[in-house]
């Protein structure tokens, strides 16, 4: 397994937050927290931003992608909207997570709940070519559940 290093800058005002980790040797994703100032109600069918307090540099050739905690899913029905959601390595704003209620309850977010995780993934650059026409495959354009349940 190859290992790139990825810059982390805190905000000053999350600067006693600590910084992302895996939480098992085998995790693929690192869980981001929350890094908000008071508790966050975050209402049935509702939607919020919350702040993770990061900044990141990430390399060029990479994304990070930020993708759903399956806890906060299967207890809480806490989902994230644009899942995956892609951290250009041009960016350099601050990380937030936009959670969604998908449950009937109130879920509250605490400062430093793991409310997300990010996976750093490899970008191929590709050249879009105008043809006239496709190769023709055995499924062609059959889709949205064509092949069965």
């Amino acid at each position: 397994m190859s290992e790139i290093k990825v810059k982390v800058l805190k905000d000053k005002n999350f600067s006693d937050m600590k910084l992302p980790e895996y939480q098992t040797s085998y995790s693929s994703g690192i869980d981001l927290y929350a890094a908000v100032e008071s508790p966050i109600v975050l209402k049935p069918n509702e939607v919020k931003l919350i702040p993770t307090g990061i900044r990141l540099s990430i390399p060029e050739g990479y994304e990070g992608q930020i993708r759903p905690r399956s806890g906060l899913a299967l207890k809480h029905s806490i989902g994230i909207l644009n899942s995956p959601g892609t951290i250009d390595a041009d960016y350099r704003g601050e990380v937030g997570i936009i959670l969604f209620n998908f449950g009937k309850d109130n879920f509250v977010i605490s400062r430093g709940d793991r409310i997300a995780q990010i996976i750093f993934c490899k970008v191929e650059k590709v050249q879009l070519v105008e043809v006239d026409e496709l190769d023709s495959t055995k499924r062609d354009e059959g889709g949205f559940g064509h092949t069965g349940k």
